[in-house]
């Protein structure tokens, strides 16, 4: 089907495949097992402007747009789902709000490095009592001076144990609630500032998951990403990308899973020739188109909303991440499935597949959030 796709947007997307194929997917498997940090791949990467595909140009960035940025992390992921992620929270989670709230400082700062590889960045926003209600945020800003004061324990944190940079969320005044969060850029190697415990999740492994630490850390006002009190709104409105971010991610997982369905079912004529497996392919095949188009919608408007502020992308991210993470489970359930027994080896893809792509019904708001979001776009409160 021809999407009308520009001939950059096609350049790119054939460079991130040939990345992909050449760089990342050789080790996939080891570093599931090892839960190693994919940190020679994502410097290939960075060189190809994957790390800081949405960024301008002046702080380093490949200054693409959305449709690009899905188009290359879908073969990232289809690759390696753990390497998918690891791209995406540097490029949406932690650029993006760094670039659109933060003053010039930050900007200079903090996305030059993201950008070229030297950092990736973590989006601490989640912890112990505050997982999708984040007014329940626990860690407190006070001012003191030109500074912050940050104290508080956020948990996982993507790119933790690997990080260089955080964007993190906490309380400066909390009898306002939500409105009393605020965001800031935060050097990771700054005093009082610590990767904690690592996280042993399921699955995306090598994504180096880990709590975050922050004991009396010190950061410049002008860190701050938005005014004081803008930290639920900044939140928010990065995760919209965010979502769009893995809902590609997942795309990647669906399609590996049905090319190795696919596959399976030519090589081995016996199960092939059965029409039942044949459909339960056919159907994730087509549930995987369904997907992608969904998520470039999303792309697409969130595109739009660069150039006019007044176009929502919310419903449309929140629709693509709940369809997409849902076909990649499903996609994956049938690989294992179809497999039998060899699919459940720990050392299978169709095993690896469907541990990945349950996460994905998970974190940046968990599938019933994502109906949530839809439901309001409707109407319903």
């Amino acid at each position: 089907m021809d999407l009308g796709l520009s001939r950059e947007q096609q350049e790119f997307q054939e460079r991130a495949r040939e990345l992909a194929e050449r760089v990342v997917a050789p080790g996939a498997a080891g570093r599931d097992l090892t839960s190693e940090f994919p940190e020679k791949v994502l410097r290939e990467l960075a060189a190809a402007g994957i790390l800081g595909v949405m960024v301008d140009q002046r702080y380093g960035g490949a200054g693409r747009d959305c449709v690009s940025y899905v188009l290359a992390l879908e073969e990232i992921s289809r690759a390696c789902a753990a390497t998918g992620v690891v791209v995406s929270v540097n490029n949406s989670l932690v650029c993006f709000p760094i670039e659109h709230f933060g003053g010039e400082e930050a900007r200079q700062r903090f996305l030059p490095a993201l950008c070229d590889g030297t950092h990736v960045g973590g989006f601490c926003l989640t912890e112990p009592n505050a997982g999708t209600d984040a007014s329940a945020q626990q860690t407190t800003a006070r001012r003191e001076g030109d500074d912050y004061i940050l104290d508080g324990t956020k948990i996982f944190v993507t790119n933790g144990l690997a990080c260089g940079a955080i964007v993190v969320f906490a309380m400066t005044d909390r009898s306002k609630g939500n409105k009393g969060i605020s965001a800031f850029a935060v050097d990771k190697c700054s005093p009082g500032v610590r990767a904690g415990q690592a996280e042993h999740k399921m699955g995306i492994n090598a994504s180096g998951t880990s709590e975050m630490l922050l004991e009396n850390a010190r950061v410049p006002a002008s860190h701050r990403l938005g005014n004081e009190g803008d930290g639920f709104k900044v939140a928010m409105t990065t995760l919209d990308g965010g979502r769009i971010g893995i809902a590609a991610q997942a795309l990647g997982i669906a399609r590996a899973a049905v090319e190795l369905s696919a596959a399976h079912l030519r090589e081995n004529p016996g199960k092939g020739r059965s029409q039942a497996l044949q459909h339960r392919v056919a159907e994730c095949a087509t549930e995987l188109e369904a997907a992608r188009l969904l998520t470039l919608r999303a792309a697409l408007t969130k595109d739009l909303s660069m150039q006019d502020r007044s176009v929502r992308y919310s419903r449309e991210a929140a629709q693509a991440k709940l369809f997409a993470a849902e076909t990649a489970v499903r996609a994956a359930t049938a690989a294992v499935q179809l497999l039998g027994p060899a699919g459940t080896a720990r050392s299978a893809l169709a095993e690896r597949l469907f541990r990945d792509a349950k996460i994905t019904e998970i974190y940046e708001g968990t599938s019933e959030v994502q109906k949530m979001v839809v439901a309001a776009s409707l109407g319903f409160r």
